[in-house]
């Protein structure tokens, strides 16, 4: 007489076993690798159609308006101008994928090294505008959100409309004349004193950075002191947003029924607000930030410009009133790359934060 064998579970409905968890997700970040190249491409495009739709000649930008005819037909014919536009295209796309940006008119040197050589004072701009506004934002949102209608909630919401209806060219401008023309505690325009220029090596392109690593710490106070105003103009417009999308979802996650049934078990304000509800808000608050710091790394083009900051934003404005097309294109490219890139980045941290993004 034979043995009887345990049947095997059978598969559910449909004859088909379920997926794992572990092969969902991978499914998920496979889709998403495989539509960044389709953004690039679409990027990549878009900058080149610009390009040929502003009414600038850039072969007059090259060789001037007054030029003779057949210095400007030898230069068209040089640039490949005269091709189809696709065929110009895809030449330009082979360009962009071996790292040519072309060259600039204004400073006769590669897109490319321009970009490395002006990106960095952006970084730096923006990274310590971003951290003074998530420092600021968040923990202000929060607040005005477990007080919902008090006189804290309005006057936090009065702040945060009051950061959005400023243009942050007025902020700066306001910023100038109060603490450098008038009060005279702040210094002025630029990005380090007269008195400093080229006394520290530069590394990294971080001015505060390059002074720290070579241990002089006047120059480090004078760099920080230059940065505190247009990083302050930054934050506070970008703080605004922050604390009140921040606030938006607290007030979401304070009225679920979880909330309700950790305060039914006696739970503590704190481990409620910030154990409970802060760390759910924290998952849709990272796309927020992921775009938000997007925004400053582009350039922040005329907070730059008040406060003749030597970035990115700068040299793009510079490079369009100069009619510097190839400089405009290649920045407006960078500027496009970064936004996907911090789109891809939020997209992968918000689906590691809640395991229930399949």
């Amino acid at each position: 007489m034979s043995e009887t064998t345990s049947p095997r579970a059978a598969p559910p409905s449909g004859g088909r076993a379920r997926p794992s968890a572990a092969r969902l997700r991978l499914q998920a970040l496979s889709a998403t690798a495989a539509s960044v190249p389709i953004t690039l491409f679409g990027l990549v495009l878009v900058t080149f159609l610009i390009g040929r739709v502003v009414p600038i000649d850039p072969v007059l930008a090259i060789v001037g308006d007054r030029a003779p005819q057949d210095v400007v037909e030898q230069t068209r014919l040089a640039l490949g101008l005269d091709q189809p536009l696709y065929v110009q295209f895809w030449r330009y796309l082979g360009q962009i994928a071996s790292g040519d940006l072309g060259r600039s008119v204004m400073t006769s040197n590669p897109v490319t090294q321009d970009i490395i050589r002006f990106f960095p004072a952006t970084f730096e701009l923006a990274t310590v505008a971003i951290i003074i506004a998530v420092a600021i934002g968040v923990p202000l949102g929060v607040w005005a959100a477990t007080r919902q209608g008090s006189w804290i909630d309005q006057g936090v919401r009065l702040f945060c409309l009051a950061g959005h209806s400023l243009p942050v060219f007025v902020l700066g401008l306001l910023s100038l004349l109060l603490f450098y023309a008038t009060l005279d505690i702040a210094p002025g325009p630029g990005r380090q004193g007269i008195y400093f220029e080229g006394m520290v090596e530069e590394r990294t392109g971080i001015l505060t950075l390059d002074a720290l690593l070579a241990g002089d710490w006047a120059a480090f106070q004078d760099a920080l002191w230059h940065l505190a105003q247009p990083a302050g103009v930054l934050a506070f417009f970008s703080l605004a947003y922050i604390a009140r999308m921040t606030r938006a979802f607290m007030l979401a996650e304070l009225k679920s029924e979880y909330v309700t049934t950790a305060r039914a078990k006696g739970l503590s304000r704190t481990r409620i607000v910030w154990g409970h509800a802060f760390r759910n808000t924290a998952v849709p608050l990272v796309t927020v930030l992921a775009m938000t710091y997007a925004g400053l790394l582009e350039g922040a083009v005329l907070t730059e410009t008040i406060f003749a900051w030597p970035g990115l934003g700068q040299y793009l404005t510079v490079s369009l009133l100069n009619a510097d097309m190839n400089a405009v294109l290649g920045a407006t490219l960078v500027v496009g790359l970064i936004y996907v890139v911090l789109n891809l980045m939020a997209d992968l941290l918000y689906r590691l934060l809640d395991p229930r993004v399949k």
